[in-house]
């Protein structure tokens, strides 16, 4: 059971800026990356990780304290 897979990276997207930019780019090839880590995910998750609405994560990412978030290191216009 990956359960417990699929919640890390769910955080993942809330608390890691970087991330969650590679992840909007190319989900597919931010999953095989983690998969590459040793992180294992079904089809069933897999496909529904590809096709979650990332703006759903986005107001919860930005509510969250700084201290468990991790920022880019790009800067914001």
């Amino acid at each position: 059971m990956t359960q417990s897979n699929v919640e890390m990276i769910l955080g993942r997207l809330v608390t890691d800026e970087a991330f969650r930019a590679r992840f909007q780019r190319d989900r597919a090839a931010a999953l095989d990356e983690l998969a590459a880590g040793g992180l294992a995910l079904n089809q069933v998750e897999r496909t529904e990780l590809l096709a979650f609405d990332l703006a759903r994560c986005e107001p919860f990412a930005h509510a969250i304290g700084a201290r468990i978030r991790r920022a880019s290191s790009r800067r914001r216009s």
